[in-house]
Order: C-alpha cells, then structure tokens, then sequence
C-alpha cells in the first residue's frame, strides 16, 4: 500500500513527536494518536478544524493522473474543504491545514465529525477544493 512507509512514518513522527508508537515510543501511532485526549500536541489544534461539515455532496472526480499529486498544487487548498480520491479508489472529504514535500496533513471528516489525518501525496489521484 506504501511505497515508502518510513518515509511517511517520519513525516508523521515530525508532525506528531510526542504521540506513543505502536510500541509505546514515541512517535506516530495511528488513527487514536494515543495520548489522554486522543489528539497529538502541534502543529495541529483541534481549534483548526473546520466548525461545520463539508458540502453535502461528492463532487464530479477531474481527470485522474497516473502520476503522484504535485503538493505545491494542492497547497492551494489549504484551509478549505478539499474532496479527495486515492489510488485505491476511495474517496473523502478533507480539511488541509499543513502541506510538506511529499505528505499533507489536516482533517478527515468521518461522516460524524473532523479528526486529525495525514497522507503520502503519492496516493492521490486527483482532488478539488471549494
């Protein structure tokens, strides 16, 4: 599924330093963060999330690319509701708040509300923000 998990594992340990590893070092540790609230320390605040869901719509997929997701384009998403379609062929509704060179990281609406998430640039298709 990754072509280079340490890579991401790294990216995301930069992001989250002080969240406990699946093996209780520190460092990322998946979807529960770990930690008494669940949420990692900086440089995502739970106060950046979106207060309100996203469109009630999924929006018409663009032309998907067979190449990886340029982050500098979808840096031009930060901080506004962005649909998303992976190379897997799932899609979701994500909230941008920080793009690196490879990874993005944000928010993921669950259908029920916002929680934290981050991703590999090189699994995305395509996407289109609003």
């Amino acid at each position: 599924m990754y072509e280079n998990i340490n890579y991401d594992r790294q990216f995301l340990n930069s992001l989250f330093p002080q969240s406990p590893g699946p093996s209780g070092q520190p460092g990322f540790g998946g979807p529960g963060f770990g930690g008494p609230s669940g949420l990692p320390p900086l440089p995502l605040q739970p106060s950046q999330a979106p207060t309100s869901p996203p469109p009630p719509f999924i929006p018409q997929q663009a032309a998907a690319s067979p190449f990886a997701v340029d982050p500098g384009a979808i840096r031009l998403c930060l901080f506004r509701n962005t649909f998303i379609w992976l190379n897997n062929g799932t899609g979701f509704w994500f909230y941008p708040v920080f793009v690196g060179p490879r990874s993005v990281a944000g928010f993921r609406w669950t259908g029920r509300g916002w929680v934290i998430f981050g991703i590999d640039t090189r699994r995305i298709i395509s996407f289109t923000c609003f």
